[in-house]
Order: structure tokens, then sequence, then C-alpha cells
């Protein structure tokens, strides 16, 4: 992992906006929301905030509504902690990270269902027998060396 000054600004913008959504928004529709990434540029001018909500899309909406209506006080939060010369403009986005997770994880659940339906048809015969490679014992008896010799 880098670490530069653009990473290092958007971890202390992630630590002080979950902070002020603990301890200081008393937004009840940001009750079950969680900060999980923040990316800035790398001029500091902009600054996305990814967040997730526990609950239902409509729910995930009203906590953006929430952030969006709080967005100038947690601004000037993150300007004060962070004493750079210019505070970057925030915007709020759903993290969609656990309905993919969720997806792919019932993708690899279907994979695997799959392939041992497939494992039952093909039955568990194999083959080249239950041991397709020679032994050494086998490889001496062939060799034409040994016969040549004989």
């Amino acid at each position: 992992m880098s670490n530069t000054r653009a990473d290092r600004v958007a971890k202390r913008i992630q630590q002080v906006v979950a902070q002020m959504i603990n301890l200081e928004l008393k937004d009840p529709r940001l009750n079950m929301a969680t900060i999980t990434d923040v990316r800035v540029t790398g001029d500091l001018q902009s600054a996305t905030i990814y967040f997730t909500a526990i609950g239902h899309e409509h729910q995930i909406k009203d906590a953006q509504r929430g952030l969006n209506a709080a967005k100038g006080k947690i601004r000037s939060r993150v300007g004060q902690e962070l004493g750079l010369r210019l505070t970057p403009t925030l915007e709020f986005e759903p993290d969609h990270l656990m309905e993919s997770a969720l997806e792919f994880e019932n993708l690899l659940a279907a994979t695997k269902k799959r392939d041992e339906e497939l494992a039952a048809q093909r039955g568990t015969e194999y083959a080249g027998g239950e041991d397709p490679y020679k032994t050494k014992d086998e490889d001496r008896a062939d060799s034409p060396n040994e016969k040549e010799q004989e």
C-alpha cells in the first residue's frame, strides 16, 4: 500500500467523518450508516466518501440524503481537523461492495453445486485405472537395457 499524501488525507477524512456520524450528527437517517472508504484526488481538491447502511435500498438513499444535508458541517470539521490550505469538496456515494460480494458468493455456491452434479454423473471410474502412472518396478521390467543384459 502506498503512503502518499492523498492516502493519508483520505484516511484522516474517513476517521473524522465516521467520528462525526457516531458522536455529533443526530440525524436518525444516519444511525446505521458506516463509512467504508474515502478516495481523494491527487491535488487534494475533491474527496469521494463511500458509505453503506444496513437495510434496504430506501434506507441507503435516506442515509445519503442525511449525509448531504450535513455536508457543510462535515466539510467544516474536516477542514479544521486536516489543517490544509484548501478543504476538499465532499461527495457521498453509496458503496455497493456488500451487494457485489453477496452476488459473487451466490455464483460460487451455484458453481460448486453444478460441479458436484457433474461429478455424480461422471461416476468414479478412472480413465487409466486407479494408478495410471508406472511404478519403479514396472519401469525396470520394461526398460530395453535390462532385456538386453539377460
